[in-house]
C-alpha cells in the first residue's frame, strides 16, 4: 500500500480536485483499490463525494470521521440543533471507510476538526499513521487531502505517507512559495522522523493563452532542488471542472477528450513515480 499525501500552503491551486480525481482515475481506469482520506478541516473533498443533504445523513447515521481518527477517546459535542451529544471511545478497528459512487472508499473531513486540540507534540500527530497501518492489506492507494497550511493536520499526513505530490497553479505568487513549501516540508520531516519524499509536481489550471505555464516550466528545470519532478503533463483550466465538483461530477464525466487523456497520462506518470 502507498500512501500519498497532496501538499500545497497556497488555496486555490486545484489540490482537492487532484485528490479526488487522482482517486477516481485509479480505481476506474487503473484497477486499483483506493483509500482517500480528507484531513483539510474545510473538508472539500468530502462535499466533492458527498453532497449537504447526504452528509447531515451520513453524519446522523453514526458514520465516522477523521475526527475519529484524531480523537478515539470518549467526550462531548455540543450541536445548536441538538445539544450535549455523549460520543463512545472509537478504536482503530471500528472506523470503517464510507463507500462512494465512484468506486473508492474514503473517510470523510469535518468542520469539528477546527475545535479538536492537538499541539504538536502530544502524540495525535501519529494517529493517522496508526490507523493506516490496520489497513495495509487492503488497499493499493491512500490518497490524503490535506489543509493549504502548514498545521498540525499537514505534518500528520506527512507522517503518515511515503510520498507527497505538489499541484502547482503556474502563477508568480505560487512560484514564489513552493521553494518555502519545501523548506519548510524539510524541517518537520527532520524533526519528526518522517520518510517520505516528493513524487512530483503537477501543473493544474493551466491556460493555453497564456505563456505562465511555459515560463513555470523553465522554472523547475533550471532549479536542481526541482528538476525531474514536474509531470510531463498538466491539468487545463476548465470551468466545467470546478462546476462539476459542486454536484458531484468528475474530469472523467467531461465530454472533452483532451483533458481527460491530459490527467490520464498525470495518473500513469503517478503510478510510475510511485511503484518504483
Amino acid at each position: 500500500m502507498k500512501t500519498v499525501s497532496l501538499i500545497n500552503m497556497k488555496g486555490g491551486v486545484g489540490k482537492t480536485t487532484v485528490a479526488v480525481n487522482l482517486a477516481d482515475f485509479l480505481v476506474n481506469r487503473e484497477s486499483k483499490k483506493v483509500l482517500l482520506v480528507d484531513v483539510d478541516p474545510q473538508f472539500n473533498a468530502t462535499q466533492c463525494i458527498l453532497q449537504g443533504d447526504k452528509y447531515i445523513e451520513y453524519i446522523n447515521n453514526g458514520g465516522y470521521t477523521i475526527v475519529d481518527i484524531f480523537d478515539g477517546s470518549a467526550r462531548i459535542t455540543n450541536s445548536i440543533v441538538d445539544g450535549p451529544t455523549e460520543h463512545k471511545a472509537v478504536k482503530y478497528a471500528d472506523i470503517k471507510p464510507a463507500k462512494s459512487p465512484r468506486g473508492f472508499d474514503y473517510i470523510p473531513g469535518a468542520l469539528q476538526l477546527f475545535k479538536l486540540e492537538m499541539s504538536a507534540g502530544s502524540g495525535r500527530e501519529n494517529r493517522l499513521r496508526n490507523y493506516l497501518s490496520t489497513l495495509q492489506d487492503d488497499y493499493d492507494y491512500v490518497i490524503i487531502d490535506s489543509p493549504p497550511t502548514p498545521s498540525v493536520w499537514m505534518i500528520s499526513a506527512l507522517i503518515a505517507s511515503d510520498y507527497y505530490l505538489i499541484p502547482v497553479k503556474p502563477d508568480p505568487i505560487s512560484m514564489t512559495g513552493i521553494d518555502l513549501l519545501q523548506g519548510i516540508i524539510s524541517e518537520r520531516a527532520e524533526n519528526y522522523g518522517f520518510p517520505c519524499k516528493c513524487c512530483g509536481i503537477v501543473l493544474t489550471m493551466v491556460d493555453l493563452r497564456s505563456t505562465l505555464h511555459i515560463e513555470a516550466e523553465r522554472f523547475f528545470d533550471q532549479k536542481s532542488r526541482w528538476n525531474g519532478l514536474l509531470y510531463g503533463k498538466y491539468l487545463l483550466k476548465r470551468t466545467d471542472i470546478a462546476r462539476g465538483q459542486l454536484s458531484n461530477q468528475y474530469i472523467r464525466d467531461l465530454p472533452e477528450s483532451q483533458v481527460k487523456a491530459d490527467f490520464s497520462a498525470i495518473v500513469k506518470e503517478f503510478i510510475r513515480r510511485t511503484e518504483k
